[in-house]
C-alpha cells in the first residue's frame, strides 16, 4: 500500500486534533490537559533523555504549540469561566515567550499565540477582580422595549442578572445574581433582602427555593444546584418559602389570565414575522458555544458546566410552539381563526425558505398541538392548497425512520442555516448512551470522533453570516419587539379549555 499523501495525512491529523480538543473534557479535565502541554514543552528542550538531539526540539515544541493554539481558538469566549485553567495557560504562555528568541522557526506560531492570549479573557485567582459587568436581561424577562430590541450576546456563568424571587403572597424581592449562582447563593441573597423588612426580621426558619409552573406544578430545588435561571419553564417563577408553605404556593395571576383579542399577528404580514423570527433565532443560535452541546449531553459524566445559551434556545423553541397554539385559541372568530391557520402555514413555509428549520419545526408542532388540531370546523375552512401544504410539512417533521425526510432536506441546504437543535441533542444522546467513553481503561476514540463530527456540523451551519432581513421603521421595530417577547400560555389544560369553548365537539 502506498504511503498517504502529506495533504491527506495533515487533514487526518487536523481532524484527530479537533476530536481531542472538542471532547477531551470527557476523559481529561482541561487543567490536566494544559499541565500535560506545559510538561511536554519543557521536555522538548531535551535533558537526560536517551537519543535526544537538539534538532528534535523545534518540531516537538511546534507540536505543543499546535495543540495549544487549537485549544485557545476553540475555547475563546468561555475561558474566563475556567479559573484554574487561566493560571496554567498564563504560566505556559510565559514559558513559551521566554523561549521565543531561541527558536525563530516558531515565530509564526508564537505570534499567533500572543494574539490569542491578548484576545482571550483569562481569569487568574491572584489577580485583582475585573470591574463589575453590566447586568444582562434574560429575553423572557424583558419589561422594556429597548432591552428586547438589543442584539443578543452570549451569556456566561459569571454574567450578572436581575431576578425576581416571589413569596407565597406573591410579593417579591429583586436580587442581583451571577447566572451560575447556586440555589444556596440565591437563598442567601433573598434572606439578606428580607432582613431589611421589619416584617421578616424575626424569621429564623430556613427558606427553600421552589419553581412554580403556570400549571401549578412545583419542584423544590436542592441547595447545591447551579445555573437554575435558564432552566426555568416559559411561565415558571422562583418562590422562596419555608418548607411547610410549599404546598400552598400557587402560580402568579398574570400567568393564568386570558385576554382574547387581536394581537400583532393579525396586523403584520407573514413574511415580516417569519423574517424577524429567523433573525432573532440566528442571534440565539450564534450565541451558543459549540462546546455547550457536548456539555449539555455529557454533564453527568464530566461535571456541570454552564449551557445557558443552548438552554435559552431550547426554551425559545418551546415558546414558539405555545405561541402558535395561544394565538389560534385566543381568536374567537371562526373566520379569523381559519385565516390565522393559513398565516401560520405561510410563516412555516417562509422560515423553511429562510433555512430556519428551528422556527419551521416549532410552528408546525404548534399547529399539531392537540388543542389546535381538534378544531375541526376551523381546519375545514382552510383552503385545500394550504391543507396539502401543511400535510407536506407534517411529513417533513415526521420522526419515523429517524427523521429521514428532514435529514434529506437538511443535507441539501448550504450555510447559513438554523437546524432543529433538539434533534442534534437527540443524536448526541444516542451516541453517548450507545457506547462507553472508556473501554478497558482506554479512550473510545470512535465515540469521541462521532461526537466531534456532530459539533463540526454545527460549525458548518454557522460558517457564513445570515443576510439582514430587517428595516428600522417604527412598525418594523414594533413587530421585532412582538416577535422577541411572545406572550404565551404554556398550560396545556388551559389550552384545552379554550379549545372546547371555541368548538365544544370535535366529532
Amino acid at each position: 500500500t502506498p504511503p498517504p499523501t502529506p495533504c491527506l495525512s495533515l487533514s487526518l491529523l487536523d481532524v484527530l486534533l479537533d476530536d481531542v480538543i472538542l471532547t477531551h473534557s470527557l476523559f481529561l479535565p482541561t487543567e490536566r490537559l494544559l499541565q500535560q502541554l506545559h510538561q511536554r514543552f519543557l521536555l522538548a528542550s531535551g535533558g537526560p533523555v536517551p537519543g535526544w538531539e537538539e534538532s528534535h526540539a523545534p518540531p516537538r515544541k511546534r507540536a505543543v504549540l499546535t495543540v495549544l493554539l487549537h485549544f485557545l481558538e476553540t475555547y475563546q469566549g468561555i475561558l474566563q469561566e475556567e479559573e484554574s485553567a487561566g493560571k496554567v495557560i498564563k504560566d505556559l504562555y510565559l514559558l513559551i515567550m521566554k523561549d521565543a528568541s531561541l527558536y525563530p522557526e516558531l515565530e509564526a506560531e508564537i505570534l499567533r499565540l500572543h494574539q490569542l492570549v491578548e484576545t482571550v479573557e483569562l481569569k487568574v485567582p491572584e489577580e485583582t477582580p475585573p470591574p463589575s459587568k453590566q447586568v444582562k436581561p434574560l429575553f423572557r424577562h424583558f419589561r422594556r422595549i429597548d432591552s428586547c430590541l438589543q442584539t443578543r450576546v452570549a451569556f456566561r456563568g459569571s454574567d450578572e442578572i436581575f431576578c425576581r424571587v416571589y413569596m407565597p403572597d406573591h410579593s417579591y424581592v429583586t436580587i442581583r445574581s451571577r447566572l451560575s449562582a447556586s440555589v444556596q447563593d440565591i437563598l442567601t441573597a433573598v434572606t439578606e433582602k428580607l432582613q431589611y423588612s421589619e416584617e421578616q426580621s424575626t424569621r429564623e426558619e430556613a427558606l427553600a427555593l421552589v419553581v412554580v409552573a403556570s400549571s401549578g406544578e412545583k419542584a423544590t430545588l436542592q441547595p447545591s444546584e447551579e445555573c437554575v435561571f435558564t432552566t426555568l419553564g416559559i411561565n415558571s417563577h422562583l418562590f422562596a418559602c419555608t418548607k411547610d408553605a410549599i404546598e400552598s404556593l400557587v402560580p402568579l395571576p398574570e400567568e393564568i389570565q386570558v385576554s382574547p383579542g387581536d394581537t400583532e399577528i393579525h396586523r403584520v404580514e407573514a413574511e415580516e414575522i417569519a423574517n424577524h423570527m429567523t433573525a432573532f433565532h440566528w442571534e440565539l443560535f450564534r450565541c451558543i458555544h459549540e462546546l455547550e452541546f457536548v456539555d449539555y449531553v455529557f454533564h453527568g459524566e464530566r461535571g456541570r458546566r454552564e449551557t445557558a445559551n443552548l438552554e435559552l434556545l431550547l426554551q425559545r423553541c418551546s415558546e414558539v410552539q405555545h405561541w402558535v397554539a395561544t394565538e389560534v385559541l385566543l381568536c374567537e372568530s371562526l373566520g379569523k381563526r381559519a385565516h390565522l391557520l393559513k398565516k401560520f402555514i405561510k410563516i412555516a413555509a417562509i422560515c423553511k425558505q429562510n433555512q430556519d428549520m428551528l422556527s419551521f419545526y416549532a410552528v408546525v408542532m404548534g399547529l399539531d398541538n392537540a388543542a389546535v388540531s381538534r378544531l375541526r370546523l376551523t381546519w375545514e375552512k382552510l383552503p385545500g392548497k394550504f391543507k396539502n401544504l401543511f400535510r407536506k410539512f407534517e411529513t417533513l417533521t415526521d420522526p419515523c425512520r429517524n427523521h429521514k425526510t428532514y435529514r434529506e432536506v437538511l443535507s441539501k441546504m448550504n450555510p447559513p442555516l438554523i437546524p432543529f437543535v433538539p434533534l442534534i441533542l437527540k443524536d448526541l444522546t444516542f451516541v453517548h448512551e450507545g457506547s462507553k467513553t472508556l473501554l478497558d481503561g482506554l479512550v473510545n476514540v470512535e465515540k469521541l470522533h462521532s461526537i466531534a463530527e456532530k459539533v463540526r456540523t454545527i460549525r458548518k451551519y454557522r460558517s457564513r453570516p445570515l443576510c439582514e432581513y430587517e428595516r428600522a421603521s417604527p412598525s418594523q421595530l414594533q413587530t421585532k419587539a412582538y416577535v422577541r417577547q411572545f406572550q404565551v400560555i404554556d398550560n396545556q389544560n388551559l389550552l384545552f379549555e379554550l379549545s372546547y369553548k371555541l368548538e365544544a365537539s370535535s366529532q
